[in-house]
């Protein structure tokens, strides 16, 4: 499921999440690599994103052909408002400095004032300072804070190559697999499932709600043998393994691009689960959407040597979706749900080396998809499917024949440097890297690269594990001469990840 399926960021709550993480969080410092020289311990209080005025600032212009071409929920003006709040933020800056530092000069020349009664001028002076400065203070504060919503609402940058429009405009890049089985609703998976007694539906909306299910037999050895086979090439591929937690701080999942909350809806809709707390001073805790939040959380605040880069983790955890219910037809037994296990891709690299990070991600899904021997495609996603978060996005759709149409099964994204300003995940550079601005970074606009400079984070699925079980079911579904489902024909490469037997499976 990819990351656009929730929307972007919205500043209505963004100011109030990252002010109670500057005030609330937790102190002390760790690291995350087994090397203690690979990387600098920080603390865990994350500062408020970093994004970078100057650039939007000048290239507002391509800011907003941008965001019309994705879009975006970008309010009028907002562009606009962004130049004239940070042309302010830099006013009061100046004057601001310009005030401590006569502030301190005035500290210098009390000191060597001998005379009483030009020592109590002095200070007189120094106090209408101290109060010019407390009040400029709080005027960049504001306004500070009101450029960081208004920026925050932009959306990443675009590669050039992406289709313009909406989902249709999509580019088919490869197709992979045999020929397509026909569409026929007697292969749809929960036909199949509820006949050979191995998906309980009505269970489930029993328990907890439409939406939610029960995976039996079969059906739940599949899952375990599909997160292990997914993870066994992840392995193969250099990825490090990694157990998330399913709970994440919201304002960790703001800074990844996930909106826990819809403001554009009246009155706003959950798109996560929230959990209550009886103690309102406790930071605001959600369900995680999808093991990239945990895992870009995992890297925040921290500075990495160029040296160690890219770092690969493969994460599995739990995904929870609120609006699993608001899809139509494509809310039909597993294909949209509210919880499922995923395995999920993750990489943090330099900001020269993320297009081919991208292309070696989606060679580890092809890799994945390949052995499951369905029919699938890889496509180029357009403008208006980029969601907040992605420079460049490629969907994967296996072909379902019992829905009659191609469904999503993987995703992969580009986030370039969008996230890592917002977690404040930066590398060293290495001495003898050349330093150059790449093109497709939303920093371009100084004349050269500093030698801290913020990372580009990738994340594609691995498994979405109810959508793999749709394609398998529908494709693999095996029937007597009645037309009854009696069996399921599974891929071979699975058979060392199943455990033991059993009298509808028959491995090809």
């Amino acid at each position: 499921m990819s990351s656009s399926l929730l929307p972007s960021l919205s500043h209505c709550c963004q100011r109030q999440r990252f002010n109670f993480v500057l005030q609330h969080g937790l102190k002390g410092s760790r690291v995350l690599s087994t090397k203690a020289s690979e990387v600098l311990p920080v603390t865990t209080v994350l500062p408020k994103p970093r994004l970078d005025y100057r650039a939007i600032s000048e290239s507002i212009v391509y800011k907003s052909h941008n965001a019309f071409n994705r879009k975006a929920p970008l309010p009028i003006g907002a562009l606009q408002s962004v130049v004239r709040h940070y042309d302010e933020q830099k006013r009061l800056s100046s004057k601001l400095g310009l005030k401590r530092h006569a502030r301190s000069n005035l500290g210098e020349k009390m000191r060597k004032i001998k005379d009483p009664i030009e020592k109590q001028a002095v200070l007189e002076e120094a106090k209408l300072l101290k109060v010019e400065v407390t009040d400029l203070e709080h005027k960049l504060m504001t306004v500070e804070d009101i450029l960081l919503g208004l920026a925050l609402q932009i959306p990443n940058d675009t590669h050039p190559d992406v289709p313009l429009g909406p989902e249709e405009a999509a580019v088919i890049l490869s197709t992979h697999g045999s020929d397509l089985i026909p569409a026929n609703g007697n292969r749809d998976h929960m036909n199949v499932g509820r006949t050979l007694g191995i998906l309980d539906f009505e269970a489930g909306a029993t328990v907890t709600g439409s939406s939610w299910y029960y995976l039996l037999g079969e059906a739940a050895l599949l899952e375990m043998a599909l997160t292990n086979y997914a993870l066994s090439i992840a392995l193969k591929h250099g990825f490090r393994f990694v157990t998330t937690p399913d709970v994440v701080r919201a304002d960790i999942a703001l800074r990844c691009g996930f909106q826990p909350r819809d403001q554009n809806t009246d009155p706003p809709t959950s798109q996560m689960y929230h959990i209550a707390s009886s103690n309102p001073s406790h930071p605001e805790l959600v369900l995680s959407g999808t093991a990239e939040i945990p895992l870009g959380g995992m890297f925040a605040n921290q500075i990495f040597m160029e040296q160690v880069l890219p770092l690969k983790v493969v994460g599995l955890g739990r995904s929870f979706r609120a609006e699993a219910g608001a899809r139509g037809t494509d809310t039909r037994g597993l294909y949209r749900v509210h919880q499922f296990s995923k395995l999920e891709l993750f990489v943090v690299c330099s900001e020269d080396t993320s297009e081919q990070a991208m292309e070696e991600l989606r060679s580890v899904q092809t890799d994945i998809f390949k052995g499951l021997n369905f029919p699938f495609r890889v496509l180029d996603m357009p403008t208006e499917e980029l969601g907040a978060s992605a420079y460049r996005k490629y969907d994967m759709e296996a072909w379902m024949p019992g829905r009659g149409s191609w469904g999503e099964i993987s995703s992969t994204s580009n986030c370039t440097d969008y996230q890592a300003r917002r977690l404040h995940i930066r590398y060293r550079r290495s001495s003898d890297t050349p330093k150059h601005i790449p093109s497709s970074s939303s920093s371009a606009s100084t004349q050269s690269a500093p030698a801290i400079s913020f990372a580009h984070t990738l994340n594609g699925t691995a498994a979405a594990i109810p959508r793999l079980i749709v394609a398998l079911i529908e494709n693999g579904a095996k029937f007597d001469k009645e037309g009854k489902p009696v069996g399921l024909d599974l891929p071979s490469t699975l058979k060392p990840f199943w455990h033991g037997t059993s009298s509808i499976i028959q491995w090809i």
